[in-house]
């Protein structure tokens, strides 16, 4: 995944880096889900904090686990558009990448888009804002980014690492990225349940991101 900073360069002022607040509020996200056994994980430690949070879904997976996905909506969380089939926008054509993201749109009613690996190309993020655009989405989608990156995909990072990423960098109106996937899940779930309480006790509210 690319620097945040250089992401930043390289896209539109459009895109959602954070939330503006003067309130202690954070924005957790969730990438890649559903899955059979983080995302449950995941649910359950919100609710001990009464913590909403976003997760930014894959069409494909959706149509396998669709009572958990029913049960992400059930417990109040907000849910976004991810692409059908996790797909890297800077190495896919155009009409191929609009597509997927219009056939994960099926299953994913949301008008809040993340760019797997926040690879995209400029010209597809212009389709997706551009009001009208029914041949390549079903909504004109906020593309959203995040703030603070976990790096919890990155298998040589330790657990702790992971934990210190967000604990040290994250503020008020950060959006916070993390994976509900196999491949995250040794740091994921060592490190959400510690800035759940870490930024709870600190007097911080999770909410889900706003419409």
């Amino acid at each position: 995944m690319v620097n945040t900073w250089l992401l930043k360069r390289l896209y539109p002022s459009s895109f959602v880096w954070d939330v503006p607040t003067k309130e202690r509020e954070l924005y957790l996200t969730f990438d890649d889900g559903p899955h059979e056994t983080a995302t449950p994980f995941v649910l359950d430690q919100l609710k001990q904090f009464n913590a909403k949070a976003t997760f930014f879904c894959i069409g494909k997976n959706v149509v396998e686990q669709p009572e958990i996905y029913r049960r992400i909506l059930d417990e109040g969380h907000r849910v976004g558009n991810h692409t059908h089939n996790h797909l890297n926008g800077w190495k896919t054509e155009n009409k191929t990448y609009l597509s997927n993201i219009f056939e994960a749109s099926r299953h994913i009613d949301s008008n809040l888009f993340r760019p797997p690996y926040g690879r995209i190309k400029k010209f597809q993020a212009k389709l997706l804002q551009a009001p009208g655009n029914a041949s390549a989405n079903a909504h004109l989608y906020k593309i959203i980014m995040w703030s603070v990156l976990s790096a919890d995909f990155d298998m040589a990072l330790t657990p702790q690492k992971c934990l210190d990423n967000v604990v040290l960098n994250a503020k008020p109106g950060s959006i916070i990225l993390f994976h509900d996937s196999t491949k995250a899940w040794d740091r994921m779930s060592f490190a959400l349940p510690k800035v759940l309480a870490y930024f709870s006790r600190e007097g911080y509210s999770f909410k889900s991101l706003p419409g």
